[in-house]
């Protein structure tokens, strides 16, 4: 067995897993950074720990594997309010912390307060790490943790400030790096037959099915599967913002995103639903209104890897636990194709087309400023045939969500799962994921101001993402809230939803980014072109309609 530092030891493990960046603040294990030097693996220093945390997030759902984020003692806590998106978003991070040593632990030490319970709120697995030989035992339990079942971040708070009673001392280690943990999923469960029998008969017997693909067909690599099953048993189907690509949008099934970020069609849809089939969902808040979409007493069928999360917020006729992708191919085998269900889904296209039709004057408008709907249009008309489209929270999420149709199979999406600020630099931790693909974050004035200082980061190393800004000089999300506290629009109410109007293209250009501004529609698509072809982190400045305000999610009466 070799003898090693727990620095080495870390390294080389970690890049036996297949990482090949890391997000980190100093000061924090600068023995491992410099041994992942190395290795090949590139360190990127940001300029705060929340920042680090959502670039690990945004590698992760990228690459479908781990990623990998630190930070000293004092920053930990910070680095833990970043993991709430990638704990919301069942994203596999890995954080590592140092803390101050045990001996100084309550007694009022510098800079330090308790890690645990902040740690325990957003991640799945936590452990102290007291020396090296404990080193192995707990940094392959994190992969384990982190990848399997539903993924979610894991922790490990090393003895000393920078983690360096762990990081510096020799120990004999053997590096061992177990293989189905290097990708998301590890393991392909599949549900039994007679669960599986039961599901087809009722999606066989119901005269109104509807398909609600989550997250978990995206983490299983299950699309094709997914629409095989839909056209061979004449299902509808609708996705969350996290399967958005999972289905293609133009296909005659296509439902659209439901719940609270939503069209008014999806919803509509799922109310009129006689059995709905939630695959690799939580059946959250979001994707249901506040579990109103569909309405409780519909009955549901509810496909996941995770047996907790069957029958959490709906109770269900039939549960099944399994990876999603295998267990719908199972599906299909024991499946027999059935007559086309004609008159239901030629309402769902009724109220899909009704849905687009009530928009189309908002998607094709010249109005100045631009109105978010067209500037949507025009993202997806221009936006690379490979891209990867990657959107903030809010106004951000419902845009992207509802209004942008992918039109290029090898395109995709990520999106925040709730920290607003979170898709700038995510996006740079997608792009690290990568690197070939061009990577796009979609976010507003409000969500740009929280990590602008990454443009800096972004320069130096190298990580030329494209932001679009949605910029209306505001969080006018917000209006309809703050004016009816204070009972119309005043002075008072204006200063809390509304900005200065604010360059960002000059200030990108200030940190020797590239930056161009957008004032008419017709001015996008070159801008879009000018920025990828920049050769630099490029900021699309687009001034946007201050009451460019998205609807309320559509409810029944």
């Amino acid at each position: 067995m070799p003898k090693m530092t727990g620095g080495k030891f870390l390294a080389e493990t970690v890049h036996g897993y297949g990482i090949n960046h890391v997000f980190f603040m100093p000061y924090i294990a600068p023995r491992a950074l410099m041994e992942m030097e190395k290795l090949g693996i590139k360190r990127i220093q940001t300029h705060g720990e929340k920042a680090a945390a959502y670039m690990a997030d945004g590698y992760a759902r990228a690459n479908h594997s781990a990623g990998l984020c630190m930070a000293q003692s004092v920053g930990s806590v910070n680095l833990a309010a970043g993991l709430q998106d990638a704990y919301l978003a069942c994203s596999p991070v890995i954080a590592i912390t140092g803390r101050e040593s045990q001996i100084n632990q309550q007694r009022h030490a510098y800079q330090e307060v308790d890690h645990a319970n902040p740690f325990s709120a957003v991640t799945k697995y936590s452990a102290f790490v007291a020396n090296p030989e404990q080193l192995p035992i707990y940094l392959r339990q994190a992969f384990r943790s982190a990848t399997s079942g539903t993924p979610k971040p894991v922790h490990l708070d090393l003895e000393g400030i920078a983690g360096q009673a762990v990081m510096e001392s020799d120990a004999d280690l053997d590096v061992v790096v177990e293989e189905m943990f290097t990708q998301v999923p590890p393991f392909r469960p599949e549900a039994e037959l007679e669960k599986v029998t039961d599901a087809i008969r009722l999606l066989t017997q119901a005269k109104r099915p509807v398909i609600v693909a989550g997250g978990g067909v995206t983490l299983s690599g299950a699309s094709a599967e997914l629409q095989s099953l839909a056209e061979k048993l004449s299902i509808p189907v609708a996705t969350s913002l996290n399967a958005k690509t999972m289905f293609p949008n133009n296909h005659p099934l296509a439902v659209g995103v439901p719940g609270a970020y939503s069209r008014a069609c999806s919803n509509q849809i799922l109310c009129e639903a006689d059995l709905v089939f939630f695959i690799g969902s939580h059946t959250g808040g979001q994707v249901t209104n506040a579990y109103q979409i569909p309405p409780q007493g519909t009955p549901v069928i509810q496909l996941d890897i995770n047996p907790d999360e069957l029958g959490r917020n709906y109770p269900i006729e039939v549960g099944m636990q399994g990876d999603v992708r295998n267990t719908l191919r199972k599906m299909l085998e024991y499946s027999e194709d059935i007559q086309p269900r004609d008159e239901w889904v030629g309402r769902v296209q009724e109220l899909v087309q009704n849905w687009r039709d009530s928009v189309s004057d908002k998607v094709n408008s010249d109005t100045e400023p631009i109105l978010p709907e067209r500037l949507c249009r025009e993202l997806a008309d221009y936006m690379p045939s490979d891209a990867v489209l990657v959107s903030d929270t809010g106004h951000s999420g419902i845009w992207t969500g509802t209004m942008i149709d992918f039109k290029h199979p090898d395109q995709n999406y990520i999106r925040c799962a709730g920290s607003l600020g979170w898709g700038f630099p995510a996006a740079m931790g997608v792009k690290c994921a990568q690197p070939d693909r061009p990577v796009l974050c979609f976010t507003g004035d409000g969500g740009i101001w929280y990590h602008l200082t990454e443009l800096e980061t972004a320069r130096r190393c190298g990580i030329n993402t494209v932001t679009v800004v949605n910029n209306n000089h505001s969080l006018n999300q917000e209006k309809g809230g703050v004016e009816s506290i204070y009972g119309g629009q005043t002075p008072g109410s204006d200063e809390l939803w509304v900005f200065p109007e604010t360059d960002f293209a000059k200030i990108a250009e200030s940190m020797d980014c590239f930056g161009i501004t957008v004032n008419k529609p017709g001015e996008f698509a070159g801008a879009l072109d000018q920025a990828f072809a920049s050769g630099k982190p490029a900021i699309v400045d687009v001034k946007t309609h201050i009451d460019g305000i998205a609807p309320r999610a559509w409810m029944p009466t």
